[in-house]
């Protein structure tokens, strides 16, 4: 946790992230400033995705009912203690 990595509480740990409009995920703090690399990176794959819509149109096009719009619906959500960390595996008594 970022509160006993740094001596503070709790509470203070998560004002400051409020503040800062950030979120925990996993309990791991997720960095958002990217390196020169990453930013190079970024741009190339964009340049190569835009080039490849202008080649072919059908390039993002879905290509089977799976990838198709309102297939995410079938996907089931995961609940907060899942989410969060928190479910545990059954022991076998």
């Amino acid at each position: 946790m970022i509160a006993e990595s740094l001596n503070m509480s709790v509470g203070s740990d998560f004002t400051i992230m409020e503040d800062l409009k950030k979120n925990k995920l996993c309990a791991r703090f997720v960095p958002h400033t990217l390196t020169t690399e990453q930013k190079e990176h970024r741009i190339a794959s964009s340049e190569y995705l835009i080039a490849a819509v202008d080649e072919d149109p059908n390039f993002l096009k879905p290509s089977s009912p799976e990838t198709s719009r309102g297939a995410s619906n079938m996907i089931r959500k995961l609940n907060a203690k899942v989410r969060s960390g928190q479910v545990r595996e059954r022991d076998n008594r």
